[in-house]
């Protein structure tokens, strides 16, 4: 295997981690207004991810970084093609890391609600922005001959890339549900559980229809088979938060996410970026990989530095791993 096709894996890993992490991390800000009925319900919701949600975000960074270093043409006509909409994910995710810290920062109802607002918002628009951006980079874009994009800034949107768009969004709505029900208690814990119970069959669909898109284009016997392996893990979860095992149900859904995002990728290999204008100007992965000297040194920094990320993101999971409910909340001290 030679390095570009190993940093072509290593990119999919992080876009895996992001989708992951930053699923139910998303999915919990957008559940706030549906599941909490008072303040102290949604600052439980807020501690469920308030020591690991900067951590996730980190993936998305890590990814980008990537893309950059490793193939710098596939970032550039990708990311300058997608300016507009990458600036409305960066505003919101500026917006909804400013609203978790300034919440309580003023003991009043119209302040709280006001961020909390900004949370809502925040948590919607960046899964939507991000399954724009990994349709678009799968299904393709229309680049001519010297990787430029053709046409206006949303040339490439379309109604298979919304698909992927809102199939990342109705992911992360079932996965913020069934880990606020792995994390909380008492009776938020049993409204999240009902709620991910009804919400994963209609919720996943837009998944699996993306995944059929997929297929229907650049598929073949590999992308079937993790598509079924996807269906399979949708079907355990739902089996298992119906009978209240959290833990498994939020581990099958990582195995959706996990089978779907690799089906992606398989799907995309040897290609970067697709053009939709003449098959000519696809970006390759050996086109626009960066020299050999530069994957080396990446490799060599990333075979010490992604274990040590690993493992402390990993030891703050263990150390936040118990339940929290509202008798772990002290009164409001707002100043």
């Amino acid at each position: 295997m030679t390095l570009e096709t190993i940093w072509f894996c290593v990119i999919a890993l992080f876009w895996l981690g992001y989708l992951f992490l930053e699923g139910f991390d998303f999915g919990v800000g957008m559940l706030m207004p549906v599941l909490a009925k008072d303040n102290t319900e949604r600052r439980v919701m807020v501690n469920t991810i308030g020591p690991v949600w900067d951590g996730n975000e980190v993936w998305l960074i890590v990814a980008g970084g990537a893309m950059f270093a490793a193939f710098p043409g596939w970032y550039a006509s990708l990311f300058s093609a997608a300016y507009l909409p990458l600036l409305v994910v960066l505003l919101a995710l500026i917006g909804r890391g400013v609203a978790f810290e300034y919440r309580g920062k003023v003991d009043s109802d119209r302040w709280r609600r006001n961020w909390d607002r900004v949370i809502g918002i925040g948590s919607w628009i960046p899964p939507f922005g991000v399954g724009l951006l990994l349709a678009t980079t799968v299904l393709g874009l229309p680049l001519d001959a010297d990787g430029n994009r053709v046409g206006g800034p949303f040339a490439a949107i379309g109604l298979e890339t919304l698909l992927g768009a809102v199939a990342v969004v109705g992911f992360s709505l079932v996965h913020g549900a069934a880990f606020l029900a792995l994390k909380t208690e008492g009776d938020l814990r049993h409204r999240a559980r009902n709620l991910a119970t009804r919400l994963l069959p209609v919720a996943l669909l837009p998944l699996l229809a993306f995944l059929i898109v997929v297929q229907l284009r650049s598929g073949d016997l590999w992308t079937l088979l993790l598509i079924g392996i996807a269906v399979v893990a949708a079907v355990l979860a739902w089996f298992r938060i119906r009978a209240g095992r959290e833990g498994q149900a939020f581990a099958a859904l990582g195995g959706v996410i996990a089978a779907s995002a690799v089906a992606i990728f398989v799907a995309l290999y040897p290609n970067v970026l697709p053009s939709t204008v003449d098959p000519a100007n696809t970006l390759t992965i050996a086109g626009e990989a960066s020299s050999p000297y530069t994957l080396t040194v990446m490799t060599w920094v990333a075979l010490f530095g992604a274990p040590a990320v690993l493992i402390y993101q990993g030891w703050t999971y263990w150390v936040f791993r118990k339940r929290i409910g509202t008798r772990h909340i002290p009164p409001v001290h707002a100043p």
